[in-house]
């Protein structure tokens, strides 16, 4: 009778790299979930990022010079240094550094939930953007070099499809100032001539930022499985946009899908609904043979 035995398993790595105006633990859910299923979970914070979003609040200080070279370089060297290339999970900004590590061949594979586009998405699928980005640099900056933002900015920009309650609770847990550099990085926006003053925001003009591409190389047939998510009510990254990235992988054989959900804004990872998120990637990896744990065997 033929028999075998496992002379080794390892488990399979998963980054989840967070955006802007989220703290990492935005991931923890979604680290003790994707953990529980098998997967060797890392949550690594931003250069400078401290424990606590609250912390993050009080005194930022430290992530001032964050730019989106500078997240680009320390995810490259993190993920350099691991013994094998990871799963990545980025949401927003995340999202778009996992694409460009993930055409590098750096990564196994990606999810972008909510990505930053990446260069060749028509303005038009933009379209959102300009107002709302005019809002964000129009906010009181609370300490000089960084971009918060209000509980109610928050509440609309991010948090716009969950209830009152559950966005001063999201605020409280995970906010925190991103650094202007970054914003002028991953911002593009036609400022209005005048301020215009509305019953909830003043819009005040700013100079328009000069962004810092990210190459992305769409064509690449030899990538791992890639994995575009979109919430259909996102005012941050919206839904057409998303499904403008995923129209630029059209020539390329590699895996690209798509997955929208309706109803969900850009807190989709972490309000109250972020387990149906979490659990379709889970699928996702499933069904593209990614499995929590790789074991080598041999007949005996």
């Amino acid at each position: 009778m033929e028999s075998w035995k496992v002379l080794a398993v390892t488990r399979t790595p998963v980054v989840l790299i967070h955006g802007a105006w989220l703290h990492l633990s935005c991931w923890d859910a979604w680290a003790a979930r994707f953990t529980a299923h098998g997967y060797a979970v890392s949550v690594p914070a931003w250069p400078g990022e401290p424990d606590k979003a609250a912390t993050a609040r009080q005194n930022p200080e430290p992530m001032r010079d964050t730019g989106l070279n500078q997240l680009r370089s320390h995810f490259t060297r993190l993920i350099q240094r691991m013994d094998r290339p990871p799963v990545l999970i980025g949401h927003g900004i995340g999202g778009l550094i996992a694409q460009h590590l993930l055409s590098l061949g750096l990564a196994e594979a990606a999810v972008a939930i909510a990505p930053m586009p990446i260069p060749g998405v028509p303005s038009v699928d933009l379209h959102v953007r300009p107002s709302l980005a005019a809002q964000i640099w129009g906010e009181p900056v609370g300490h000089n070099g960084f971009v918060p933002l209000s509980r109610p900015l928050f509440r609309y920009a991010v948090a716009n499809a969950v209830g009152e309650e559950e966005a001063v609770k999201l605020y409280a847990r995970y906010s925190m100032p991103t650094p202007t550099r970054l914003v002028s990085d991953t911002w593009t926006w036609t400022p209005t001539p005048t301020p215009t003053q509305t019953s909830t925001f003043t819009f005040t003009p700013s100079p328009t930022p000069t962004p810092v591409p990210l190459p992305v190389d769409t064509d690449n047939p030899t990538r791992g499985p890639l994995l575009l998510i979109s919430g259909q009510e996102d005012l941050l990254v919206p839904d057409a946009a998303t499904r403008s990235v995923y129209k630029l992988y059209g020539d390329s054989t590699a895996v690209t899908d798509l997955k929208q959900f309706a109803d969900r804004g850009h807190s989709l990872i972490m309000d109250s609904g972020w387990h149906g998120v979490a659990d379709y990637t889970l699928a996702w990896l499933a069904g593209n043979d990614l499995r929590p744990t790789d074991g080598h065997k041999r007949f005996m």
